[in-house]
């Protein structure tokens, strides 16, 4: 055959990309109970459907050629159930899947294409860094690949970051970019390694303690699901996408509604004590008037007072944001503040409508708080909920008080429906604090003051019901908490027959993925 020679030089020069780092490298990796770089594309993708761009890539550095495979990154195309998608995978193996000019190169150009033509990115994340001596000096730093295009990115297509085993500089940063971010249980996240805080700055910090799972699902909030192994974090990505459009000009898949959603919404109000200061769990709530009774929470153990999280309601994707009563009451802090900001941002940009759950007794108040700049993030989130183009549906299940009324899309606030149950309790603060306030004073010390302080309650109870918002049209309506599930649905679907089809404006889709 014809050009024999230089077809054996392709197959040795592909055969030795698909080596990676070297069986004894190789071996290292599934030693610390990590699958390499092409394992992970594999088991993540549709069989037979990963197509390589740059396979024959390597340094740029005289004398490292034979040493940098694919120059440490795999890139390329392919499908998950059927959808395309754009993957970047750091090979651990070479190099510590560092940094380096001619693999910035290929990222990049990716990346560019992804948002180009509206290919959803996933982004394996397990490196050391960048590449020394590689990108010291003049030529190392402006020769890398990487442009303000990536990090201005617009929210076109979904992000999603893995973050797999060690993962300093380059991955963190492309983590903080992604709209979703999973981590595995032993990786650890962070701007520079430990080894290189003990030479630069002497401090002594292990891996976990410096950005394990815990810091950043707890802490940081940088991390939005957390995987026990590797498996479970493919199934997490493949799950998120089922809820997500491919990119922003699209609406998510519409799935086939599971036997039985909604059976139980006759039951719903079990779940919700009468008693305001009781708590309970909202989840009970949301999974009632879902889609099978599934949910898929982002950053569940982070600002644990709100839920968000993405569910089906009649087959159609949408976005809960729910005060959590089981923690703190519900009351809100500077971490759930900033955790509705980040999920308003995503859903609005890959229109999801968003589904408000009320039953909050205010922000949390005091030194510690106005520590945290909680006023300035209250008006952080209402400078985002102001821009929101996608359908609005705001409930207000039991109480909701101040302006925490008007961040949880209150009256005024945008909501293309604003109702509540029979439950709600609206109102500037607790009744009781109110009239402690107030009349407090007035009859302290009383022989009376039982009876004085239960007829200002009874009075300001009945103001704080809903009944008297709807009769003056502050409110749309007050409906029967069974038929809540029947309501969003047909809410819903009268906001996807406007002029749009469903599909917002996308204003938050230049607000910062992270805080």
């Amino acid at each position: 055959m014809a050009f024999e020679k230089q077809r054996e030089e392709l197959f040795k020069l592909r055969e030795r990309a698909l080596q990676m780092g070297g069986a004894e490298k190789v071996r290292r990796q599934h030693e610390a109970g990590r699958l390499t770089a092409r394992e992970r594309i594999d088991r993540l993708l549709d069989p037979g459907t990963f197509l390589e761009v740059g396979m024959l890539n390597h340094s740029d550095v005289p004398g490292m050629e034979e040493k940098s495979p694919a120059d440490s990154k795999v890139v390329g195309f392919g499908k998950i159930d059927g959808r395309q998608v754009a993957i970047q995978a750091n090979d651990f193996t070479t190099l510590a899947a560092s940094s380096s000019r001619v693999a910035g190169r290929k990222e990049k150009e990716a990346f560019t294409y992804a948002i180009r033509r509206g290919l959803p990115v996933i982004y394996f994340a397990e490196a050391g860094g960048a590449r020394m001596p590689d990108i010291m000096g003049a030529l190392g730093m402006t020769g890398q690949g990487f442009s303000i295009g990536i990090y201005g990115r617009n929210r076109r297509m979904p992000m999603v970051a893995a973050v797999m085993g060690q993962s300093y500089g380059l991955p963190t940063w492309m983590s903080a970019l992604s709209d979703f971010v999973v981590q595995v249980k032993g990786s650890s996240m962070a701007v520079s390694g430990p080894r290189v805080l003990e030479l630069a700055i002497s401090e002594k910090v292990s891996e976990e303690e410096l950005g394990g799972w815990e810091v950043h699902a707890c802490t940081t909030g940088m991390t939005d699901a957390v995987a026990e192994d590797e498996e479970h974090c493919f199934q997490i990505i493949r799950k998120f996408l089922e809820y997500m459009p491919s990119n922003n000009q699209e609406l998510p898949p519409v799935m086939p509604v599971p036997e039985g959603s909604g059976q139980n919404m006759e039951r719903i109000l079990d779940f919700v004590p009468e008693q305001r200061n009781r708590g309970y769990d909202m989840y009970n709530v949301i999974k009632t008037m879902v889609d099978g009774e599934e949910v898929f929470p982002v950053k569940d153990l982070f600002g644990k007072t709100v839920i968000t999280c993405l569910a089906r309601i009649g087959g159609h994707t949408v976005g809960f944001i729910a005060n959590q009563p089981f923690f703190m009451g519900g009351a809100m802090g500077a971490d759930g503040i900033d955790k509705m900001i980040s999920f308003m941002a995503m859903c609005d940009s890959f229109n999801i409508p968003l589904i408000f759950l009320h039953d909050i007794p205010g922000f949390f108040v005091g030194k510690e708080a106005e520590r945290q700049r909680v006023a300035g993030k209250i008006i952080n989130h209402m400078t985002a909920l102001a821009q929101i183009t996608v359908p609005k549906i705001s409930i207000v299940i039991r109480k909701t008080y101040g302006m925490a009324f008007f961040n949880m899309c209150g009256t005024g606030c945008g909501a293309d429906f604003l109702v509540a149950w029979p439950s709600a309790d609206i109102s500037f603060m607790d009744p009781e604090v109110g009239v402690n306030v107030v009349y407090g004073a007035q009859f302290r010390g009383s022989e009376k003051e039982k009876e004085e302080r239960e007829k200002f309650l009874e009075k300001w109870g009945y103001e704080c019901e809903p009944f008297p918002a709807a009769g003056l049209h502050h409110i749309h309506d007050v409906i029967d908490p069974p038929q809540t599930r029947d309501y969003i649905i047909r809410c819903l679907e009268i906001a996807r027959g406007t002029v749009n089809g469903g599909v917002g404006e996308h204003h938050l889709a230049n607000w910062p993925t992270k805080f």
